[in-house]
């Protein structure tokens, strides 16, 4: 199995997979994993991959294209398409029987977020699966991949002693987080949102709690029955005030 990693702290990674059983799995050639700073594929005289938000709000966004054209240097010479994961808190919940599954894979591209995230076209366009390691929030995708590969490597072949060893082991609104996008307006034929480009502010806060229930009553019914019972409550205690 091959697994790529693409990071804006590729040293953080590698140091993290160097060691203990992972790190001597890689050195024997049981698995190959690989650490890319998606910097090294930015245009920009600084290296910069990240730009403002549209539609406002705090905090910076990660650009579609430096991670795009990362991920196209990196696998074009791969016979098929890798299986491509975006760590995500609105991603699937990351499981045992997830890790048994993707460690049937040939190849992984795993993408780590930073800031605010990366633009929704970027995952929209290479993203397989978005997955998570739990209802929080972290400063960037990095701890989370390294999650990941560990549990996925472990359960390839050669990387633990037996199969024994692994077939015996035993957000703060309530709702997961709205599509976002950044520079530029057009990528790859995908336009931002025309509502997000208005100027409206009272617009935009409706298209996104609107995104962010549907998005959560599909992916998270558990959090959706719940946001819709506190809000009925809500609504209830208002009536009566």
């Amino acid at each position: 199995m091959r697994i790529d990693i693409a990071t804006l702290f590729p040293e953080m990674c590698g140091r993290v997979l160097d060691e203990s059983i992972i790190g001597r799995a890689r050195k024997a050639g049981k698995i190959e994993v690989n650490c890319h700073n998606i910097r090294d594929w930015s245009n920009d005289k600084h290296r910069r991959v990240d730009d403002t938000t549209y539609g406002g709000g705090m905090g910076m966004l990660m650009q579609a294209e430096p991670i795009y054209r990362c991920f196209l240097d990196i696998t074009k010479d791969f016979a098929e398409k890798p299986y491509t994961i975006y760590m995500s808190p609105k991603g699937t919940l990351l499981t045992q029987k997830k890790s048994v599954e993707l460690s049937q894979k040939e190849n992984i591209f795993i993408i780590c977020g930073h800031y605010e995230g990366v633009d929704q076209r970027l995952i929209d366009k290479i993203v397989d699966e978005e997955i998570s390691i739990g209802d929080y929030v972290l400063t960037g995708g990095e701890l989370p991949a390294l999650v990941l590969t560990d549990t996925v490597a472990r359960m390839c072949e050669g990387v633990l002693s037996a199969n024994i060893c692994f077939e015996e082991e035993s957000h703060y609104n309530g709702l997961l987080e709205y599509p976002q996008y950044t520079k530029p307006e057009e990528w790859e034929d995908m336009k931002v949102p025309e509502v997000l480009l208005s100027g409206h502010h009272k617009n935009i806060d409706d298209w996104r709690l609107e995104q962010a229930v549907e998005i959560t009553k599909i992916r998270r019914p558990d959090m959706y029955e719940k946001y819709i019972a506190d809000e009925k409550l809500s609504k209830i205690d208002n009536k009566k005030g």
